[in-house]
């Protein structure tokens, strides 16, 4: 639907149907959405026609770029998921609740051989993860920031299996029974906003 004149003629879900085709991973109510305010946005559109044809060509032609990106992006993420099971290290951090297979293949791919650290502080500070000091004369900072040195892919695979390892599922279908997918790490993450921690910080 390159114009607005295009999505006008389209029903609704001619559209949210196209959409949820091409966003998978997502709901098709949030492809209904969309859809509504796709719509909405053409009837705001002062230019109902496109004016010129070229236009549409080059519209065209970034669509079906960024529809083969990310079909070679698809083959790449499932290149990558078929080597990360032949590493030892890769099932042993998928066990851990709340981290998947691409986390897990992140931070496989990000640590490396795991040798080369022979102190766990030091993969600490790689992720850059570590508090940074600040100290001057006789003043010692109390608030200190991670240092954010390293591995910032790390850091970001290790940010996100937090907030999937404490973030709320249902046990059972069948009940409304609602539990953290990892529970230690939820409750010292809720110890930590108790004490008044930021959501990012704890």
């Amino acid at each position: 639907f390159p114009s607005s004149e295009d999505i006008l003629e389209a029903s609704l879900e001619t559209i949210a149907d196209k959409i949820a085709q091409l966003c998978k991973s997502r709901s098709s109510r949030w492809a209904n959405e969309k859809a509504i305010e796709l719509k909405a946005a053409a009837n705001r559109n002062p230019f109902e026609k496109t004016l010129y044809q070229s236009h549409i060509l080059s519209l065209s032609i970034f669509i079906n770029i960024i529809l083969q990106y990310k079909e070679h992006l698809s083959k790449l993420e499932t290149e990558i998921d078929a080597l990360a099971k032949e590493v030892e290290e890769y099932n042993i951090i998928k066990s851990i609740p709340g981290i998947g297979e691409k986390i897990a293949a992140t931070i496989i791919s990000e640590i490396g051989e795991i040798d080369r650290f022979n102190n766990p502080k030091k993969l600490v500070a790689f992720a850059g993860i570590d508090p940074s000091v600040f100290e001057s004369g006789k003043f010692t900072a109390t608030k200190n920031r991670i240092t954010k040195r390293g591995s910032s892919r790390l850091r970001h695979a290790l940010y996100m299996a937090v907030r999937c390892a404490i973030r709320d599922c249902r046990k059972k279908k069948t009940t409304d029974e609602v539990i953290p997918r990892n529970k230690k790490m939820r409750e010292f993450y809720d110890k930590k906003r108790k004490e008044g921690k930021p959501f990012k910080v704890a």
